[in-house]
């Protein structure tokens, strides 16, 4: 059970949040967004992975399209994860080519009340039609929260370890995701 919060508490809450509120805003007028998770996930993945990203933010089922390289055209969805739970929400009616999913540290239930940063210690690519089949096969009910196997977001690891080699990361884009780290 939680204590009662005092007024004392609720007034370092407010200064808090309006220092997060200034900081939102700086954000915002740089993405040129709201300074959601998903937006921010969105922008990064689009100035390291040459994303193109549709003009409306809510196209349905995929975000934008790699805009060169080897999935030149492909569509992407991006997700962005504050923990890396493995668990992926899975558009099954209007799948898009690629989920490109970029993920804090490790989640664990003894640290579920820890404050959930926005770090990028994970990235992963799945091939949408290659991913549902898979997980079609095992029974696995796709939507929102869609529980993915571990060998499964192996077989997807772009950073820190690049497993997946369908889309190699260039030493610039290594280190873009190494100063989002926060290692």
């Amino acid at each position: 059970m939680h204590s009662q919060p005092d007024l004392a508490t609720v007034s370092a809450l407010a200064e808090l949040l309006a220092d997060r509120n200034a900081i939102d805003e700086r954000i915002s007028r740089l993405i040129q967004r709201p300074a959601t998770t998903g937006h921010i996930g969105e922008f990064i993945a689009a100035a390291i992975f040459d994303i193109k990203l549709w003009a409306s933010a809510s196209h349905k089922g995929h975000d934008g399209v790699f805009a060169s390289g080897l999935l030149k055209g492909k569509t992407v969805n991006v997700k962005f994860y504050p923990a890396f739970g493995r668990l992926l929400d899975i558009h099954p009616l209007s799948p898009p080519d690629y989920y490109l999913v970029l993920a804090g540290p490790e989640h664990s239930a003894s640290k579920a009340r820890d404050a959930l940063s926005l770090l990028v210690r994970h990235v992963f690519l799945f091939d949408s039609a290659a991913l549902m089949k898979n997980l079609q096969e095992g029974n696995v009910k796709l939507g929102v929260a869609t529980s993915v196997r571990r060998e499964l977001w192996l077989q997807a690891e772009l950073y820190p370890e690049q497993r997946n080699r369908t889309l190699p990361l260039t030493p610039p884009q290594v280190e873009a995701l190494r100063l989002l780290s926060g290692e």
